[in-house]
């Protein structure tokens, strides 16, 4: 049985999907990653190519049998190989459920990235009436995630 937890869709630094000015990387990290996540094994061409970040303050949260482990992934040139993790859950927003995964950078690969422990960086299908500030459900295995209540 999936456990719950309420948060707040916030706005992100841009770079995933590719909005922001100052990223490094103009099509957003999503659409340039995934070709490599694909020949790996996961196919993420039926989600938006950006992500959704669940703010679930105070609590955290931490992976503890994701369902996806890449190491080593060198998808950017110039930069260094990445690792990242991957789980199932889903976004209920307004009494609708969309099949989501959870996207995890694992943070000792991406130096100089700091991300909020209690930010859940999701992977959704394009919802098309959830903006920033809006509350949301988020559903996770409990097998695959922790949620450390604060």
């Amino acid at each position: 049985m999936n456990q719950q937890i309420g948060g707040i869709i916030q706005a992100g630094y841009g770079v995933a999907s590719g909005r922001t000015n100052s990223s490094p990387y103009p099509k957003g990290t999503i659409e340039m990653q995934t070709p490599f996540f694909k020949q790996l094994g996961l196919d993420l061409t039926p989600f938006f190519p950006g992500t959704l970040n669940v703010n679930i303050s105070p609590n955290e949260f931490e992976l503890i049998s994701p369902l996806h482990t890449f190491r080593n992934v060198q998808w950017a040139e110039g930069f260094e190989p990445e690792d990242f993790s991957f789980t199932p859950c889903q976004i209920i927003h307004q009494n609708k459920s969309f099949d989501s995964l959870i996207y995890y950078p694992h943070p000792e690969t991406k130096i100089g990235h700091f991300q909020n422990p209690s930010i859940v960086e999701v992977i959704a299908p394009l919802i098309f009436d959830l903006k920033y500030g809006d509350r949301v459900t988020l559903s996770v295995d409990p097998r695959q995630v922790r949620i450390l209540e604060r």
